[in-house]
């Protein structure tokens, strides 16, 4: 009877594990298969962060600050004014509330299904959380209000900034962390979820 040896660099593959081979030649490495529990539970937690802060700033706006009224803050550079935006981000395309409330259900599962397949490095994990808080918590205004409320008003004199609010900025932030690892993709490495 005659017994074949398997060759030494020949690997047995478990049915569930994937194994990627090294384009350098090195040896496979198990395929990412997704965040892990604790990467869904840091998503989830930013996710939830930003959606309270944005909440809890924006009823206080609507219980202390009448609609069109403000007051400084830090003199002409920083004041709080509440402000109703029926548009998308910075108050683009107004008078869409509506269509922006069925838009943002759409984008809120897009972006869950794009931190399933790119939030391997943490910084992904940052922007996507940061994205979905920012996008819930301008939906639940459109919701309530049929617009976002606006808060935050900077600026020096009569060159203002947009009128916007915590939801909005950490929009803004994802969407310049994506740049920039699109721009240097190394940063979409950074604290790797194996």
């Amino acid at each position: 009877m005659t017994t074949h040896a398997r060759p030494r660099d020949e690997e047995i593959v478990d049915d569930e594990e994937i194994l990627e081979e090294d384009p350098d030649g090195g040896p496979a490495t198990t395929a990412w298969s997704g965040p892990s529990r604790g990467r869904w539970l840091l998503f989830s937690a930013i996710g939830i962060a930003v959606i309270v802060a944005d909440q809890l700033t924006k009823a206080w706006v609507v219980d202390h600050i009448e609609a069109g009224r403000g007051f400084q803050v830090l003199g002409e550079w920083l004041a709080f004014v509440h402000g109703r935006n029926s548009g998308i981000l910075f108050g683009m395309v107004p008078q869409s509330a509506g269509a922006f409330a069925i838009v943002s259900l759409v984008v809120i599962a897009l972006i869950v299904v794009y931190h399933a397949k790119a939030g391997r490095g943490i910084v992904m994990t940052l922007a996507t959380s940061l994205l979905l808080g920012g996008a819930i918590g301008n939906l639940l205004d459109r919701l309530r209000y049929g617009a976002v409320v606006d808060w935050i008003d900077m600026g020096i004199g009569t060159q203002r900034f947009w009128t916007y609010n915590i939801g909005d900025a950490a929009i803004t932030t994802a969407i310049l962390l994506i740049i920039a690892t699109a721009i240097f993709p190394v940063i979409a490495e950074w604290g790797t979820d194996a």
